[in-house]
């Protein structure tokens, strides 16, 4: 349930349509929690988006509102997701919340980036 500050999620935005697999991606990482998938618009050597696997709009959002297990759970899978993709030893995440900050897709995602900027 989104706070009241954030908007209603909409359960057809992109991210919400990976992860019923009704629109593509190139997954990197999934289990319970979390998939990663290759952004199709990089903006560094490696670039990944973490999503969670509920309805959640935005990083305020999801740690408002997310059980305990899901947030512990996300957050272990990004780490996963670097350890995979070999670039633990430096990476960067990043996540837009709300349009002001640039939020595009109003479904909770962090970045992970590593490598130069493309």
């Amino acid at each position: 349930m989104p706070s009241q500050s954030s908007p209603i999620y909409d359960r057809n935005n992109i991210f919400a349509r990976i992860l019923r697999g009704e629109a593509p991606c190139t997954r990197v990482y999934e289990d319970e929690y979390a998939l990663a998938f290759r952004d199709i618009y990089p903006k560094a050597q490696v670039h990944v988006l973490a999503i969670p696997k509920g309805e959640y709009v935005s990083l305020t959002d999801f740690s408002q509102s997310a059980p305990p297990e899901l947030i512990t759970g996300f957050w272990r899978a990004v780490t996963r997701v670097a350890e995979t993709l070999s670039v633990a030893g430096g990476y960067r995440i990043g996540s837009n919340v709300g349009p002001g900050g640039g939020q595009v897709v109003f479904h909770f995602h962090v970045h992970i980036l590593s490598g130069p900027r493309t």
